[in-house]
């Protein structure tokens, strides 16, 4: 995953958890606008949710957090 992509993930995440709590979850979709304006960077997110950890559509965002942070 791309750098600008996981600060995205990382801040996204961050803004979550600090609005909603420790136990929000969130989608890969949640790193987007409601448009596709950038469908290249979408499937880098998408590939690595879905191929490269298969994760559920949801997950708590805390842990994507983490897993971001130690380069998963």
């Amino acid at each position: 995953m791309r750098e600008s992509l996981r600060d995205k993930v990382v801040n996204v995440c961050e803004q979550k958890i600090d609005k909603k709590g420790e136990n929000v979850g969130v989608s890969f979709y949640a790193f987007f606008a409601n448009k596709n304006d950038d469908p290249v960077l979408l499937m880098e997110a998408a590939t690595w949710w879905i191929q490269t950890h298969k994760l559920d559509h949801f997950e708590k965002a805390k842990k994507i957090k983490e897993m971001v942070l130690k380069g998963l």
